[in-house]
């Protein structure tokens, strides 16, 4: 094993950790150490036992054997508030805020400042503002939580954790919700808790923040340790065989595979919404990918949801093989073949508490009802279908949704626009929150799509994704389009140029 470890640096040691769920076994003999003043990555597919490893030493889930050993004692805590009191924190990827509560309150939920029987607020306004002083947070303590960007909650939340003295910290995917700008600012802090000598857990899909910020990557697989490398001596493709026991290519696409002349499918004609989308201009054509790039809040997923009819148009046309429609709603999108798997798939694109069978047929059930009853044997005769052509991984279709991975959550809600027979799809961060395998399998699956007659609107802030995966690059800068590039002639340095090209420019002819 690369990157061996003196046993006075240990912060934190994990032997041979074993957790099985009745027949199922979710850990089998997992080692992990930590040490003092490190940021150790934990990385793995979706499903490979990452959480299921940090809620064992949080105490969420009893251990079914090995042994946890933290500074310096062995220990094994009962439940989270255990764990959290003895300096061992965790900042989950979801958010647990609650909104209606300012946000000192929250910072010190469980934990207030009392002045005999009262609550003392002053005093915890006090010390949230003293914490975001030394985070360098702009956040005002008094301001309801609910009115935060999820960037800003994300940022409390880690305020909250390292408010409690830890000793650790677990990063649970903590830059999925937070701009380019606040990754800076996240990393910043971390180097200040590294010299603090406080280790830290860094869980992430992203390799480019591995290579960035941690000094060694531990990878499981299938709920079992691979191994241990130094990050500085290792390459993207070295980790990325580690967790799959495959090597996935990343090379950006030469040229595009749509044929001359091929049917324009859809065109969009000076569209307009507010500031949000302005008098915005393009086209799709058959069996094409076409990547829309841009920086947060360049008006990307505005224009997807104006197409889809989820908001309104302030003006503007869209055809649709040619022929001029009206899309006030989704319902008007999905008459005319129109599909969007949204960013926030689990808000937006599937109920997680249904089953499998009934989030694929939720958007035609009309017509597994028949006499007033509804078929259930034909649900599942259809979404079984779907199940096995996408590769879904579950036991049945009778499976929550809520129980898969990533991946097998965002197939579903591709699985529901196919079950309607969209030919239009718009994917709008499609493999956000994914591992690189199961991102390997989407990809897979949209080339697959495209080469069946489909076309697709693929709005992605990876550059290397647009890249790889795109036929025709759109660039958006505050609302405008401004710039198009045929993949041939697409560079990251290019795309960034367009997406950073404001109005002004825009008009001078720049």
């Amino acid at each position: 094993m690369k990157g061996g470890v003196e046993m006075a640096d240990l912060i934190l040691e994990m032997k041979d950790i074993s957790k099985t769920f009745g027949p199922v076994q979710a850990l089998k003999d997992v080692s992990f150490n930590l040490r003092k003043g490190e940021v150790h990555a934990l990385m793995g597919e979706n499903g490979a036992g990452k959480s299921t490893l940090m809620k064992v030493l949080t105490g969420e889930y009893s251990k079914t054997s090995g042994t946890v050993i933290y500074d310096g004692q062995e220990v094994e805590y009962k439940n989270p508030k255990e764990s959290m009191d003895a300096g061992i924190s965790i900042v989950h990827q979801e958010l647990n805020m609650i909104n209606h509560l300012s946000v000192s309150e929250n910072v010190f939920i469980g934990r207030e400042s009392m002045n005999g029987p009262m609550i003392n607020d002053d005093q915890m306004i006090k010390e949230t503002q003293k914490l975001f002083d030394r985070l360098h947070l702009d956040i005002n303590p008094r301001v309801k939580v609910g009115s935060l960007s999820v960037g800003q909650m994300q940022m409390v939340e880690i305020a909250k954790a390292i408010s409690m003295n830890a000793k650790v910290v677990v990063f649970d995917e903590p830059t999925a919700a937070l701009t380019d700008n606040e990754i800076i600012e996240l990393f910043k802090i971390i180097n200040d808790l590294k010299q603090q000598d406080i280790g830290i857990v860094y869980i992430s899909h992203r390799m480019d923040e591995i290579k960035r910020i941690t000094d060694r990557v531990t990878v499981m697989r299938d709920g079992q340790y691979v191994g241990t490398i130094d990050t500085a001596t290792s390459t993207k493709d070295e980790i990325i065989n580690m967790m799959v026991g495959r090597t996935i290519f990343e090379t950006p696409k030469s040229k595009s595979n749509v044929p001359e002349g091929a049917e324009t499918v859809l065109e969009i004609k000076n569209l307009n919404s507010g500031k949000r989308v302005i008098n915005l201009n393009f086209d799709l054509k058959k069996g094409e990918i076409l990547g829309v790039a841009g920086l947060m809040g360049a008006g990307r997923t505005d224009m997807a949801r104006i197409i889809f009819g989820a908001d309104p148009m302030d003006s503007g046309e869209i055809y649709i093989r040619g022929k001029k429609v009206k899309i006030n709603s989704p319902k008007d999108a999905v008459k005319n073949g129109i599909g969007y798997l949204s960013e926030d798939r689990k808000q937006f694109g599937v109920i997680v508490d249904m089953s499998i069978a009934n989030n694929i047929v939720m958007t035609d059930l009309a017509k597994f009802i028949k006499a007033g009853l509804i078929h259930d044997k034909e649900i599942e005769t259809e979404s079984s279908k779907f199940v096995k052509s996408l590769s879904i991984k579950t036991p049945s279709v009778a499976q929550l949704v809520r129980n898969l991975s990533g991946g097998n959550q965002q197939k579903v809600v591709i699985a529901k626009w196919l079950e309607q027979n969209s030919d239009i799809l718009i994917f709008d961060e499609p493999t956000r929150g994914i591992d690189v395998g199961a991102k390997s399998e989407i990809y897979e699956l949209m080339t697959s799509l495209v080469n069946m007659g489909k076309s697709i609107i693929m709005i992605s802030s990876e550059l290397t994704e647009i890249l790889r995966m795109s036929d025709r690059v759109m660039v958006m800068c505050e609302g405008r389009k401004t710039g198009e590039l045929d993949i041939a002639d697409a560079t990251q340095e290019k795309i960034l140029y367009y997406a950073t090209l404001r109005e002004e420019a825009v008009s001078n002819g720049e």
